[in-house]
């Protein structure tokens, strides 16, 4: 039995595609299908039904979700308690972050916290959402920084774990210019004509939010995906050559729309609003955590209190 498995699992059961669980957790396709066949073989049942769709577990599998979900969570929990014991557990600080956020944002506001060698040793991680979310559960990142919205679902539950907003931001639709300056691509699209939508995949958490408040706006929108990817800077390149126009955050899209390599393809009613979040868990945490999420919370208050003078 490898705990591999069960986290191979995991992100099957989250996916419901082999192809799209393998990305998650970056391996080959065979090489993660070989894995969920060893689990089931140690398991001694099939666990999932599979087809050119969608993958759906079974009775067998629904069960093991739940357990193994409680054991990963223990089994990391077991050894951060077994590092602490020893004296070599927080040390360091470790922050999961959207890539979008780690290019972007990131890097001014840690600086704006605290001299980075009074933080110690610091390591970031950086990639998708649903990635970030897998590790933060799993306890092997004391932080998750990601854009978030209070209509758009996610894995961190209040229950377990609380936030503060550190930031906020914009998704604005854009769209490389035509000859005259106008966007190439423009909302809102009709049946016969639809947009070109430069789309985020089901891994994305920018994907998420955008997912969550289209079916709000207040005109209805003809959009063709015909380009996916979890990283928004892939959509910012494929938006830049011209093939369709796709929803960045303002922050990462500025200099673009400065240049006129992008322009604003739908207007403000089109934009959607955004906060970029600090999750934690609600337990407590090494002191050098907790001394960075001290530092943060005054941060985000002094911030507020100069918004609202």
């Amino acid at each position: 039995m490898d705990l591999t498995w069960l986290e191979d699992f995991l992100a099957l059961a989250e996916h419901r595609n082999f192809s799209r669980a393998a990305e998650a957790r970056h391996v080959t396709q065979p090489a993660f299908s070989r894995r969920i066949q060893a689990l089931e073989h140690w398991v001694g049942t099939p666990l999932v039904l599979r087809s050119p769709q969608r993958v759906v577990l079974n009775a067998a599998g629904e069960y093991l979700r739940e357990q193994a979900a409680v054991l990963t969570r223990d089994l990391h929990q077991m050894r951060r308690g077994t590092l602490k014991a020893a004296g070599r557990e927080g040390a360091a600080l470790s922050i999961a972050a959207t890539h979008a956020l780690s290019f972007t944002f990131f890097p001014g506001w840690i600086r704006s916290l605290e001299p980075l060698d009074t933080l110690g040793t610091l390591n970031l991680v950086s990639d998708t959402m649903a990635a970030c979310e897998r590790i933060l559960l799993a306890g092997d990142a004391d932080f998750l920084l990601c854009h978030a919205r209070s209509d758009a679902p996610t894995r961190i539950t209040p229950d377990a774990f609380t936030s503060l907003v550190v930031g906020t931001d914009c998704l604005i639709p854009v769209s490389a210019p035509d000859a005259s300056g106008a966007p190439r691509w423009a909302l809102p699209g009709t049946a016969a004509a639809p947009v070109r939508l430069l789309a985020y995949s089901e891994a994305s958490g920018l994907g998420r939010i955008l997912d969550a408040t289209l079916r709000s706006f207040d005109r209805p929108l003809s959009l063709e995906p015909v380009f996916t990817s979890p990283l928004a800077a892939t959509l910012q390149t494929m938006a830049c050559q011209g093939h369709g126009i796709a929803w960045l955050p303002r922050t990462m899209a500025a200099e673009d729309l400065a240049s006129g390599r992008l322009v604003n393809a739908g207007g403000g009613e089109a934009s959607v609003a955004i906060e970029i979040r600090l999750f934690r868990p609600l337990r407590r945490q090494s002191n050098t955590a907790e001394a960075f999420w001290k530092a943060a919370s005054a941060l985000s208050a002094a911030s507020d209190e100069r918004s609202r003078a």
